[in-house]
């Protein structure tokens, strides 16, 4: 079968990762390809015998013997946080995970710095706050936009005396901005970062287009399209692109343009994490999620009616699907109605990538809105189905793989398609 590219069709947190080690549980896949995002990322993953982890910079796939993760160059790396998975995978018996990592070299490198000068700039916000997750992801990025030739990259690793300095020229620029930082000095980071370079296998933009060629790899995305940094809902955004953009930049550089089967994840009740419009936020609705609770960063975790405005809109803006995820459809019957449209519209348009003013009167206009309700339709999967346009080919109604079903031939495990 083609690649499989995975995005989340909404604010995050629909269940990307249960869905990518359900792809790499039912086929062979040879390596899970993380192309956005950072150590914020948190896909939730449980295993049949009650094994739980939270994948935020290793794929998914990782419980699953011989799926290797990459770290693409769009990914920002945070060697720290890495090293601090590994070892809880390492408690839930995935030994082996940093021997199945590679990084691209040209990755943008996170660092307790950018961490510090994140949170500073939060706290700054007060009641303001963007909902940051607090990890120094997006800091990572802008600076790294501002200062390409000095931004700390993860090949910097093998090269002490260079990310001594591209570590001091950020410390110093962050801290005449911003005041003292709490974060450690460089001589106590640089040992890890060297000592991480000696660990991962670092590679160039030549090793994805191996692993391309060498069998199926799962593009693992990270938050939702509704925070994309272009087309989300400014300011309550992140600095990454969620949609497919860089898987599609990834497969051309290899020469393997349009080799991909496009999923796009959504939720049967709309959340949000943080601050930000939810059209369809309902406090009254009787859920809690045991992987999301209110964090000091994020704030708290929203639950909202089925928004069909919301993901047809995160729909465009990702440039369309192949096959659409529904997940927590456990959640079915619990007073959980559908949106149909707002009282003031009842569809967004997705503008061109970098008119920010846009997004942020698109912000103001959301805030305003108020939700039309329709009553819950008795087939969910058939109601999404009519009001995005797109097939729902993955049904789930728990956390495992074994709570997920297949709905037509396109994402059938192979046994299953031969058997056909």
């Amino acid at each position: 079968m083609n690649h499989v590219a995975v995005v989340d069709l909404g604010y995050g947190d629909a269940g990307k990762g249960t869905v990518v080690d359900w792809l790499c549980a039912t086929r062979p896949v040879h390596t899970v390809v993380r192309f956005n995002g950072g150590a914020q990322a948190a896909h939730n993953v449980v295993l049949r015998d009650g094994r739980h982890h939270t994948f935020a910079q290793f794929g998914a796939g990782t419980f699953h013997s011989g799926v290797r993760t990459h770290l693409s160059r769009h990914v920002v790396v945070d060697p720290l946080a890495l090293a601090a998975e590994a070892d809880h995978l390492a408690t839930v018996g995935v030994p082996d995970a940093l021997d199945r990592l590679t990084v691209d070299g040209d990755a943008l490198l996170g660092t307790p710095y950018h961490r510090a000068a994140n949170r500073a700039r939060e706290i700054a916000r007060g009641a303001d706050r963007h909902g940051s997750c607090g990890l120094g992801v997006g800091e990572a990025v802008a600076y790294g936009l501002a200062h390409p030739d000095d931004a700390p990259r993860v090949a910097d690793c093998h090269h002490p005396a260079l990310l001594r300095r591209r570590l001091t020229t950020l410390r110093d620029r962050l801290t005449a901005e911003l005041g003292p930082l709490d974060a450690p000095p460089i001589e106590d980071c640089l040992p890890a970062f060297t000592g991480f370079a000696g660990r991962v296998a670092i590679v160039d933009g030549s090793w994805l287009t191996g692993a391309l060629r060498a069998g199926t790899c799962v593009f693992e995305g990270a938050q939702g399209v509704l925070l994309d940094e272009w087309h989300g809902f400014h300011p309550y955004t992140t600095w990454s692109t969620t949609t497919f953009a860089n898987v599609d930049s990834l497969l051309a550089e290899a020469g393997r343009s349009g080799d991909v089967t496009r999923i796009g994840v959504l939720r049967l009740v709309t959340t949000r994490h943080g601050a930000g419009p939810l059209v369809t936020e309902d406090a009254s609705l009787p859920f809690t999620d045991p992987h999301n609770g209110t964090n000091p960063w994020q704030g708290r975790f929203r639950f909202g009616h089925f928004d069909a405005v919301a993901h047809r809109y995160a729909l465009a803006a990702a440039g369309g699907v192949d096959g659409l995820a529904l997940t927590h459809l456990d959640l079915a019957g619990a007073d959980l109605r559908i949106c149909r449209r707002y009282d003031t519209t009842g569809r967004l348009t997705p503008g061109p990538p970098g008119d920010l003013d846009r997004q942020a009167a698109l912000t103001a206009r959301l805030l305003r809105s108020r939700p039309v309700y329709d009553e819950p339709p008795t087939d969910w999967a058939e109601a999404v189905r009519v009001e995005l346009g797109a097939p729902v080919v993955l049904t789930s109604h728990g956390p495992t793989a074994d709570d997920k079903t297949p709905c037509g031939p396109l994402l059938a495990p192979p046994a299953l398609v031969h058997a056909d």
